[in-house]
């Protein structure tokens, strides 16, 4: 009988180590200020609570900023409070650049 021998961690083992490294980073990220540009041009920005295996986040302490026809200004916010946004909704997420090894925003394509 032969036997095989690896080099190194199996596909499966790097996944698992993968997934970890994501999960710790999202651990991280819990309860800072994010702030979440929406496919019809919405921002909103809270504490990130939570999020799911469909990319669905739920905010804390929400505030709604519509798209500004005036791109110097923002308008006036909307407090929402609890929100959840669907995963499918999101463009683009930032997190606060201090709480960041690197100052880049996450960025989800759908």
């Amino acid at each position: 009988m032969a036997t095989i021998e690896e080099n190194g961690p199996s596909t499966h083992e790097r996944d698992l180590s993968s997934s970890s490294q994501a999960r710790q980073k999202l651990q991280g990220l819990l309860n800072k200020n994010m702030r979440i540009r929406m496919t019809d041009g919405r921002t909103l920005v809270g504490l990130f609570l939570c999020t799911d295996r469909d990319c669905n986040i739920i905010l804390g302490s929400a505030q709604e900023f519509l798209k500004s026809k005036d791109t110097f200004s923002q308008g006036e916010p909307r407090v929402l409070g609890l929100a959840m946004i669907p995963g499918h909704h999101v463009v683009s997420i930032e997190a606060e650049a201090d709480i960041l090894d690197d100052t880049q925003p996450y960025g989800v394509n759908h």
